[in-house]
């Protein structure tokens, strides 16, 4: 009987050590400037609380376990030792799979960093400005180099000795440049639905993308696409982790965000192309979504990019 709750009391134990290891164990670190941020996350299980898009290019590297991630338009599955590095302004999120528990290191950064470590970077990274987001798989041997970068970013960002943040951002570009690398010797693997299902979510949210600025609603996309309202509210909130309105409204967003900084459009004008009937439910929706309101995002009024906060919440 003793021997038994010996073995019971060194299982537990295990299972609070082993509990205390995977909990949500944070590193963060964002500059004042909002142009760079380090997030590293060992957990158990983790939903992103919030959509999320951002002005900076995001490094997603994988270390251990599994998790869905849903970008812009499609359900792609992430296992241990991928990267996903991901343009700004493109709406995305991750989910648990099957097995949540996972190891993770984001790395937010803005394309003004990238020019003051090397003034030829974009030249090095050409993939990168090609596409809206790269997918890199890399073997089991060909991992060492990324982990050692990573591990030694990490490090510096726990260190914080004298110019941890410009080191930093050196080791965070040649990430950028192994996977470059990586894209434009290996010809990339065709990027697979978790199931039948989420390629045709993944048809809906494409259809919402390229028509956000009509008149939409969940009883008309169940029409368009020939299954019940019911159907489509529940498996597009499977595939992607948005409901309808949240993506739609989150889309739409997206593209007034772009328009105040890349315009002189007026907000009510913004609000209309966007596909809202009323410039006060805009504003409302607008807030919602970024945390400002519209005129913090009009060109020539914002000195530094912002959207970097959020990245703890991948």
């Amino acid at each position: 009987m003793n021997v038994f709750f010996l073995y019971f009391a060194i299982y537990t134990l295990q299972g609070i050590i082993e509990a205390s290891e995977w909990g949500m164990n944070d590193m963060q670190f964002a500059n004042d400037q909002g142009t760079f941020s380090v997030s590293h996350r060992k957990a158990q299980s983790h939903h992103m609380a919030a959509n999320h898009f951002h002005s900076t290019y995001e490094i997603f590297y994988l270390m251990s376990g599994k998790r869905e991630f849903f970008i812009k338009d499609r359900t792609i599955i992430v296992s241990e030792g991928d990267v996903v590095i991901i343009s700004p302004n493109i709406l995305h999120r991750t989910t648990n799979t099957e097995k949540p528990r996972h190891e993770r290191l984001i790395i937010n950064m803005h394309e003004s960093c990238m020019g003051t470590v090397n003034g030829s970077y974009r030249e090095a990274l050409q993939p990168l400005f090609e596409k809206e987001y790269l997918v890199v798989r890399r073997s089991l041997h060909d991992r060492g180099s990324l982990e050692a970068l990573a591990r030694m970013l990490m490090q510096e960002m726990l260190d914080r000795r004298s110019g941890f943040e410009m080191y930093a951002q050196t080791l965070a570009m040649q990430l950028l440049i192994v996977c470059c690398r990586h894209i434009q010797q290996d010809s990339a693997e065709p990027l697979e639905a978790p199931s039948p299902m989420h390629e045709r979510m993944s048809e809906v949210a494409r259809y919402i993308n390229e028509h956000y600025m009509e008149e939409l609603t969940l009883d008309f996309l169940a029409q368009t696409f020939f299954v019940s309202p019911y159907y489509l509210s529940r498996c597009f909130k499977e595939a992607t982790g948005f409901t309808f309105v949240e993506y739609l409204n989150s889309v739409r967003i997206k593209e007034a965000k772009k328009l105040l900084e890349q315009s002189a459009m007026k907000v009510n004008l913004i609000a209309k192309k966007v596909g809202f009937g009323s410039v006060t439910h805009f504003g409302r929706v607008f807030k919602s979504v970024t945390g400002q309101v519209p005129l913090f995002y009009r060109k020539g009024k914002q000195a530094q990019p912002v959207g970097l906060g959020s990245s703890a919440r991948d």
